[in-house]
């Protein structure tokens, strides 16, 4: 590591290992509150950095003997808060390129099924929130949802013995550049989308009720438009159900991006008929989400929940159609940061100039309910 700096892929690696470290971000309140790095502390000193206090991290305890990484948003602040720290006698670095940085790294999970014919990784953004999944079985895998850099998913494949044969999205994301092109290219793999994705470049089309085979295993297409209107969900081998931005497991999809008011509303009443769809199958089926709204520990424990146990805690699903729409548009947050120039991109199938980090800054605000 640069003298001072510490890299977010540094960090990352760190955190796996579960070496000590103290995290600390010196950002606002609320800009920790909607974001941060798992295990964090925060100290609220950002004022006073950027005011030229030279006592600015005065007043803050730390543990002995561990090494200290302080994080901002692009890394300016904490570079000067690790300075001070350093002139106490720490051993502290600045988190280098800060959250924005951050927000490619991340941790994966085994997902256990029992009585299945395939292998689940859960791969998690722990920066940004995204949920990708890779399933293996007899030597071929299938990908959905790739956020990261196609390299992570081929490592994670290849350490498994498994050949990516299929890379599918759920639906066009507005809150993240969806990788799973550069995937599909990288690796030779059949690139899918719901056939009613409207994008310009060249995929292979799902439709409801069709079926993938991925090793012994079977994956079924579940349409479920709502989010968005070309929305699917996938079940694999009837037991576990991959359901994108329809369901969450504390929230459902919100309608209203890329949607007029009266476009949110009809996106609303096709959102409460598929997850009527998804309530009628099993209790226990296995609900894995395309994202979570909490910052994702390096504790290996699956993001995940049954059906039934999704329904006991999302109120809004006990609605009535008339009053579920209603309250879903009603409760529209303000939508995913650059989310017109993301969907922009997704849909050409290409990447921005330079780094993707600035465009995807911020947490996702896919949910609502």
């Amino acid at each position: 590591m640069a003298e001072g700096n510490i890299g977010a892929t540094t960090l990352r690696d760190m955190l796996e290992r579960g070496e000590r470290v103290t995290v600390v971000d010196v950002r606002k309140g609320e800009d920790y509150a909607e974001w941060s790095i798992p295990g964090s502390t925060h100290y609220d000193a950002y004022d006073a950095l950027n005011a030229g206090e030279k006592r600015a991290m005065e007043g803050l305890e730390l543990s002995e003997g561990a090494p200290v990484v302080t994080v901002c948003g692009r890394g300016r602040s904490s570079a000067v808060a690790a300075e001070q720290l350093r002139r106490e006698g720490y051993e502290a670095y600045s988190l280098e390129g800060g959250m924005e940085a951050w927000s490619l790294a991340w941790n994966t999970a085994e997902v256990p099924l029992p009585g299945a014919r395939a292998e689940l990784v859960q791969v998690r953004r722990t920066g940004k929130g995204c949920l990708s999944y890779v399933i293996g079985s007899d030597g071929e895998a299938i990908v959905v949802d790739a956020s990261l850099d196609p390299e992570v998913y081929l490592w994670l494949a290849e350490g498994r013995g498994w050949r990516i044969t299929h890379v599918l999205d759920t639906h066009v994301h507005a809150d993240h550049l969806s990788r799973s092109r550069r995937l599909a290219d990288l690796v030779g793999a059949t690139l899918h989308m719901p056939e009613e994705a409207r994008v310009s470049y060249p995929f292979a089309a799902l439709g409801d009720r069709d079926a993938l085979r991925v090793g012994s295993a079977t994956l079924e297409v579940v349409r479920t438009p709502g989010h968005t209107p070309e929305s699917t969900s996938y079940l694999l081998e009837g037991l576990v159900l991959f359901t994108g931005d329809t369901l969450f497991l504390s929230a459902v999809g919100r309608p209203d991006l890329d949607a007029t008011p009266e476009g949110s509303r009809e996106r609303a009443r096709e959102l409460y008929r598929s997850l009527r769809r998804l309530l009628a199958l099993g209790p226990e089926t296995l609900v894995l989400p395309g994202h979570t709204s909490e910052p994702v520990a390096f504790d290996g424990e699956p993001i995940s929940a049954s059906l039934s146990g999704v329904r006991e805690g999302v109120r809004i699903l006990e609605e009535d159609e008339d009053a579920f729409v209603e309250a879903v548009v009603s409760r529209a947050t303000p939508p995913p940061q650059n989310f017109e120039r993301i969907v922009e991109l997704n849909r050409a199938g290409a990447s921005p100039e330079g780094t993707p980090t600035e465009l995807e800054a911020g947490a996702n605000r896919c949910a609502a309910g």
